[in-house]
């Protein structure tokens, strides 16, 4: 980024093209992404909906992944807390309504987009809540069902009687089908940005341009110029 895209004019706000997504950030997404397909794909072979895997390695497979994606989490849980990038993910729901209509008919009718990105607010209502609802519902859901189905040996004792593993299987099986629902949404909701990649073309290289207020704008500025020059 060259200190000329970080020069605003003071006092009012500027767009400007700036680094939103960190690399963690970018690296969190993509590597999650990769792992819930492999879970996915893995998973519905266990269920027999697919026979592209032999039944022994998807088990291998979909347990290795579910481990992986478990400790990816635990990181970047870690991470969201450290650098309050967790404020990200409570909605403000003043902005809800505005935001529905847009994606039920706005966008349709070529209407522009009720919200505007900043540096501080990356996610608009509705997907602050959609991804505040896949990391305290869905995904923990996944994890803690999958965790006690493959220990389910350890605790086989205490479940005679009731209805055990069946439940587990329920519950795991249902928020796999919810966690597929998300992910095609969210695949739909990345072709809606100015151009069908836009989106993916932002979390790839982790530049988008977004208004910055003036005060913004010089602390960009001044983080630039104090980088090391190589």
């Amino acid at each position: 980024m060259s200190d000329a895209t970080l020069t605003a004019p003071v006092g009012r706000p500027t767009k400007q093209t700036v680094m939103i997504y960190t690399r963690y950030e970018r690296f969190w997404h993509w590597s999650q992404a990769v792992l819930i397909f492999v879970l996915a794909m893995s998973g519905f072979g266990l269920h027999g909906t697919h026979g592209l895997v032999p039944f022994g390695l998807a088990v291998k497979v979909h347990s290795f992944a579910a481990i992986a994606l478990i400790v990816l989490w635990i990181f970047t849980t870690f991470w969201h807390f450290t650098t309050g990038q967790w404020r990200q993910y409570l909605p403000k729901l003043s902005g809800l309504p505005a935001v529905i209509r847009f994606y039920a008919w706005g966008i349709l009718t070529g209407a522009p987009h009720p919200y505007t990105k900043t540096l501080k607010r990356k996610q608009n209502a509705l997907q602050s809540l959609a991804y505040l609802s896949f990391m305290v519902i869905i995904g923990p859901a996944l994890w803690s069902s999958g965790i006690v189905y493959l220990t389910y040996p350890w605790w086989a004792h205490a479940a005679i009687g009731t209805i055990g593993l069946p439940a587990v299987a329920f519950i795991h099986t249902a928020a796999a089908f919810l966690m597929v629902t998300f992910v095609m949404i969210h695949v739909y909701m990345t072709t809606t940005g100015k151009t069908p990649t836009h989106y993916v073309k932002t979390m790839i290289t982790g530049y988008d341009t977004i208004e910055l207020t003036a005060a913004e704008a010089a602390y960009l500025a001044e983080e630039e110029r104090e980088k090391p020059r190589l």
